[in-house]
């Protein structure tokens, strides 16, 4: 069984990070763009991937926090489709893993 505490604790502290980096993310959308054509086709591109970045942080915030919803309901570390222990390297990995490595294939 893996140690729930610890893994509460390191879910919760990479929720802590992407947090931080979301903020950062809005925060640096909302500067406004240059007048000069050549430099607003630089700040495009450059708030495209700022929003890729946003967009992967929210998602991976979503399975953090389904992840702590399993720590509390008791089903943490075990596969949501076959019902077997998710392996602690895999959990170490990937700590939101509703899958084992079997079934995540």
């Amino acid at each position: 069984m893996p140690d729930l505490k610890r893994y509460k604790q390191i879910i919760q502290a990479r929720l802590a990070e992407l947090d931080t980096r979301i903020h950062d993310v809005d925060e640096e959308l909302g500067h406004p763009k240059s007048a000069e054509l050549n430099e607003q086709a630089i700040d495009i591109e450059d708030d495209e991937v700022l929003e890729g970045l946003g967009v992967a942080a929210q998602k991976e915030t979503r399975l953090l926090t389904q992840a702590l919803k399993r720590i509390k309901d008791g089903s943490f570390g075990i596969c949501q489709k076959c019902g077997h222990p998710i392996s602690e390297a895999r959990l170490d990995a990937v700590p939101y893993a509703a899958l084992c490595k079997t079934c995540a294939r």
